[in-house]
């Protein structure tokens, strides 16, 4: 299992994220597709090429295609808009809030998969990249939705602990090359 085998490769010095990682994967409350779908979508977004190699192919087994799609769509479009919206937000001229985006966001009206999925994809994205406007727009709609704010956290604390262990797992990555390189 992959997910062993990232659990694995995580230091002793990091042995909390190993053991959040087993637990907000192997113990979560999400349905299948929301947990795999946050799994994958927070992989992506975590920059980690040992993270997303290692959970991707899970992912892949546990979601539809559709649902596989929806979820890197969801990496992909808060990867444009968490920096845009951010950036706004943190402009102190608020003209920039009244100004047209210009960009498509086609996907977020059609995702393929449930909207609640999407959207909770979306925000744990969020999460990862820091935007708080974005952050707060998802968990509004998601609240609209029905969704309870376990639910919504439980999606938050997966995109933590992953961003987390592809940190960590970078910074070995490097350092066991620095040593070799000595």
């Amino acid at each position: 299992m992959a997910l062993d085998e990232l659990k694995s490769a995580i230091p002793d010095y990091a042995k909390d994220l190993k053991l959040n990682l087993g637990s907000v994967i192997g113990n979560s409350e999400l349905p299948q597709q929301q947990l795999w779908g946050t799994v994958l979508a927070c992989a992506i977004a975590s920059r980690s090429p040992k993270v997303l190699r290692e959970l991707e192919p899970e992912a892949r087994v546990n979601l539809s295609p559709e649902a596989y799609q929806a979820a890197k769509s969801a990496a992909a479009i808060m990867a444009m808009n968490n920096v845009f919206y951010r950036t706004r937000h943190l402009l102190s001229d608020p003209e920039y809030g009244t100004m047209r985006a210009g960009l498509r966001m086609n996907v977020i009206g059609n995702p393929g998969v449930e909207k609640v999925d999407f959207e909770l994809w979306s925000l744990a994205v969020s999460a990862i990249n820091g935007c708080g406007m974005c952050l707060d727009s998802h968990e509004q709609v998601l609240r609209k939705a029905g969704v309870d704010r376990d639910t919504i956290q439980e999606a938050f604390k997966i995109a933590s602990v992953i961003q987390a262990v592809g940190a960590t797992l970078d910074a070995e990555a490097v350092l066991s090359e620095a040593v070799l390189a000595e």
